[in-house]
């Protein structure tokens, strides 16, 4: 029986962009550092993997999609169980883009919090690119 599980956390958010317009945007692992800098300020791509410098140190994830489902997870290469999980729905004439991240057990509040809010900040930023308002 499995008991350590891991806190799953999902924001959301409306898009006036049609599906194909926000999945094409973030399936492109080359555009992380203009709507993720926080995660990833510098990317490259190495084989199947994308290598991202950061002042954490380097990072190699897999950006793996499906433009059927229109999901678009960046994962740890190292454990591809491990990383950020989203997905591209219609939702009337726009889109909804959902995005989960998992936290290990015991991850203080504070830690989830500031994540859950540069995450909300990334949201706003790919809304903001895909529906062609690039000014802030």
């Amino acid at each position: 029986m499995l008991t350590n599980f891991s806190r799953a956390e999902t924001r959301t958010i409306s898009i006036a962009a049609s599906p194909e317009t926000v999945f094409e945007y973030v399936a492109d692992a080359r555009n992380l550092p203009e709507w993720a800098p926080g995660f990833a300020p510098k990317i490259e791509q190495s084989g199947d993997e994308w290598v991202i410098d950061s002042e954490a140190g380097q990072l190699r994830v897999v950006v793996r999609t499906s433009s059927e489902y229109g999901t678009v997870d960046f994962l740890r290469a190292h454990d591809l169980r491990v990383g950020g999980f989203s997905r591209v729905l219609p939702n009337g004439e726009g889109s909804e883009y959902q995005f989960t991240i998992l936290f290990p057990p015991g991850t203080p509040e504070e830690a989830v919090g500031d994540q859950l809010k540069f995450i909300d900040e990334e949201l706003e930023t790919v809304r903001r690119i895909c529906e062609g308002d690039q000014a802030a």
